[in-house]
């Protein structure tokens, strides 16, 4: 064996020998432990959140109002749609726009299905709250 690769295999050897005793200690495990889970671990994004609001509780029938709000961690100009429960789930309806510069949204709704309708917005993987509203 040549002598320089002897010495290499007794410094790893060395290195073993001494990281051995810390990680059998379980003292020395635990404390280990937690950092190494943190700093292994993946941070993820926060997700982005809408906000929405209506500004009338009732309305007539095919009568205008406005749901409104704003949107935290999305881009601004992204697209924002309207969606109402029905029977078999969320459908989104032909309103939408794309969120200003200051985040923010504010859409004209004339709705014809009478009784308490519920909206929410959805846009760039953000669902928000529901709104709802009578109609009558």
């Amino acid at each position: 064996m040549h002598p320089v690769s002897r010495r290499v295999a007794s410094v790893g050897t060395g290195l073993l020998i001494c990281a051995a005793p810390l990680a059998a200690t379980p003292a020395a495990a635990d404390a280990a432990t937690p950092q190494a889970v943190v700093a292994a671990a993946p941070q993820q994004a926060p997700k982005p959140t809408l906000s929405a609001k209506a500004t009338v509780k009732s309305a007539k029938a095919w009568q205008e109002f406005r749901v409104y709000g704003s949107s935290t961690r999305l881009a601004s100009g992204t697209r924002v749609t309207l969606q109402q429960l029905q029977k078999k789930g969320w459908v989104s309806l032909p309103i939408h726009m794309n969120t200003t510069r200051s985040h923010a949204y504010n859409l004209r709704v004339k709705l014809g299905i009478k009784g308490l309708n519920k909206l929410r917005m959805v846009g760039g993987g953000a669902v928000s709250n529901t709104v709802q509203v009578t109609i009558r």
